[in-house]
């Protein structure tokens, strides 16, 4: 039988950074404060939504991961990611076609969710997940020769 973790038990390991550098600002667990555009606030209000679920699934929709995918379609995601490299993020890294490639990469991932799979299988499939994310980061970081 397996032992189940307590409340305080669960918080502590989702909270732990996979790699050493998940802190401060890149740490996974985050509050933001910050000023919303006014703009930004009245678009939101006339579309019924708020700021926060605008920004949420702009992240997931982005991360191209399974979360909610069969909410968000592959137009959404390609807008996003065709916006994302629009604005030049990582462009004195990485080429555009290495940015895409990254994409791809995590989208191919995302595809994979073993869907309406028994609970030993999706286990499997995150431990595997999680390691390949591991390993994906690192191939990308270190193609450039950055240290950690």
């Amino acid at each position: 039988m397996k032992k189940q973790k307590s409340k305080n038990q669960k918080q502590k390991s989702i909270a732990t950074p996979r790699l050493k550098w998940q802190t401060g600002e890149y740490a996974r667990f985050q509050d933001f404060h910050f000023w919303m555009p006014y703009q930004f606030l009245l678009l939101c209000k006339l579309m019924n939504t708020t700021p926060k679920d605008v920004l949420l699934n702009f992240m997931d929709t982005l991360d191209c991961g399974s979360w909610k995918r069969e909410e968000k379609g592959n137009k959404e995601r390609q807008l996003l990611i065709d916006y994302f490299i629009e604005c030049d993020y990582g462009k004195d890294f990485y080429t555009e076609e290495d940015r895409r490639k990254m994409f791809e990469e995590m989208n191919a991932v995302g595809i994979v969710w073993p869907q309406n799979a028994k609970m030993k299988l999706i286990d499997l499939h995150s431990k595997w997940r999680d390691k390949y994310h591991t390993y994906w980061f690192k191939k990308w970081f270190r193609k450039i020769r950055r240290k950690t």
